[in-house]
């Protein structure tokens, strides 16, 4: 499908604001595109926690009866993953312990959306408090796949990425601590970037990116196409001085030849948990594109992937359950099922003592020094998203060459990456047999945000979105 024929709320971001700028289309008629699409498949999907079609035509006549200086989003109709305080929408980070609560004030990098212009249609589902890779809560139900409605577009930010793929918004935010930008935007076949924590601000997350969470967390953008996940990093990314996290880093824009200077290290799995036979080849696949767009592409895989995950599970599941458990005393009952199910996972294991917690943090910035110094000559990654493709609602394990791989383990190449604090950048590259989109994941140093959104951009234009059968009725 070309951009010439592919109906407007399908077009990227980038051509929807061309549009705009070029007066061959207003604000409201661009919104209406959208609305029309979310009256036609949000019903299937569930994909949103708050909308409003009435006050979306409000922002957008404002919008477009704004006579000052125009931002480089300004008109772009925009979701907002509901883990994010938007000013008078429902954050409820999908839990009935939240019902109602509506932010006074935006999050910081949702202020740089308006600021910049965009349009925000609304705040999307998620899985209760985010602890899951599937998308569903006893608040708002779940969210469907728009490739296959018995599927889940995943998690935490299966909202997102189910409204963005079938066209229901044109971009958007999400959040990551364990891939949920990167597992839903393989899920559903779009672009998403994991930013290193701090390139994006987190102030406005629900809950707070702080403890461990400050190297495991980051708002990421999500969109079609890659270049448009580039546009709102770009917009997004400005330091902020009130962030701890947040680096005095000056944006770059490497050129191509730049690019290539970085030798890339492909590996197709961890040795550990196999993946499908589809998958390895669209890591071949991926590798061979960016050998012909004159990368130097070997193969090489960190010695400290296992430990790093190791790690990851220790501050995401068993950290995480402890930091949940002062607010859901008492009220379990009121949980859903898939939290209920987090939990469970880290019941399995004590909770960390202070002598383990702290063991435990040391031990993360030794594995995190050697996975550098083992990058220093592969500074960038190329490798799976996932073991499979997105699964059925429910599904919870797979057999890949004869072997039985179950849940957190088919995730697992996400969560690398959040324990090395590095940003990690996902592009739909070829389908399953069974018509399902298959991702890869571009991975950098720490602060080379820029690099690795570059290469993955090399690969979109090799491969590119398609967008669901769903979405083109």
């Amino acid at each position: 499908m070309t951009e010439s024929s592919s109906a407007i709320h399908l077009l990227p971001a980038a051509a929807q604001l061309e549009l705009l700028r070029s007066g061959r289309l207003t604000v409201p008629e661009l919104a209406e595109a959208h609305l029309w699409q979310i009256r036609q498949l949000n019903p299937a999907l569930n994909v949103f926690a708050d909308f409003d079609a009435e006050r979306v035509r409000a922002e957008a006549r404002r919008l477009d009866a704004w006579h000052g200086a125009r931002g480089p989003l300004h008109g772009l109709p925009v979701t907002v993953k509901s883990s994010i305080a938007v000013s008078g929408l429902r954050c409820e980070i999908g839990s009935l312990l939240h019902r109602g609560q509506a932010p006074r004030q935006d999050a910081v990098a949702v202020a740089r959306l308006r600021a910049a212009g965009a349009l925000v249609l609304g705040t999307t589902n998620c899985p209760e408090f985010l602890m899951a890779y599937e998308t569903a809560n006893r608040l708002h139900g779940r969210t469907c796949n728009p490739w296959d409605l018995e599927r889940t577009p995943g998690g935490s930010s299966g909202g997102e990425s189910a409204a963005i793929a079938a066209g229901l918004s044109a971009a958007g935010l999400g959040s990551d601590s364990g891939g949920s930008v990167r597992v839903p935007a393989h899920f559903a076949g779009i672009c998403s970037l994991k930013p290193t924590p701090g390139r994006i601000p987190s102030q406005g997350h629900l809950p707070p990116c702080i403890g461990p969470f400050s190297t495991l967390g980051a708002i990421g953008p999500m969109a079609r196409r890659m270049g448009d996940v580039a546009l709102l990093f770009h917009t997004l990314s400005e330091h902020y001085a009130c962030d701890p996290a947040s680096p005095p880093l000056a944006l770059l824009r490497p050129s191509l030849d730049e690019l290539r200077t970085h030798v890339v290290g492909c590996f197709e799995d961890d040795g550990l948990t196999p993946v499908t036979g589809e998958t390895r080849a669209a890591v071949q696949s991926a590798a061979q594109a960016l050998r012909e767009a004159g990368f130097r592409v070997q193969p090489f895989r960190p010695s400290t992937l296992e430990a790093l995950r190791r790690l990851w599970w220790k501050f995401f599941v068993q950290c995480g359950a402890m930091f949940y458990e002062p607010a859901i005393r008492g009220k379990r009952e009121q949980l859903s099922p898939i939290f209920q199910e987090f939990l469970g996972m880290a019941a399995s294991a004590q909770p960390l003592t202070a002598a383990q917690l702290l063991d435990a943090w040391a031990e993360l910035d030794l594995v995190r020094v050697k996975t550098l110094e083992e990058m220093q000559e592969y500074p960038v990654l190329l490798c799976p998203v996932a073991a499979v493709a997105a699964f059925r609602h429910g599904e919870r394990r797979w057999t890949i060459e004869g072997r039985t791989v179950e849940y957190l383990d088919a995730v697992r190449h996400t969560q690398w990456f959040n324990a090395l604090g590095a940003p990690a950048a996902v592009v739909p590259v070829s389908q399953s047999a069974e018509g399902l989109p298959i991702g890869v994941q571009i991975a950098a140093r720490p602060f080379a945000d820029e690099i690795a959104l570059g290469i993955a951009a090399v690969l979109d234009a090799a491969f590119g979105f398609n967008p669901p059968p769903l979405a083109m009725r």
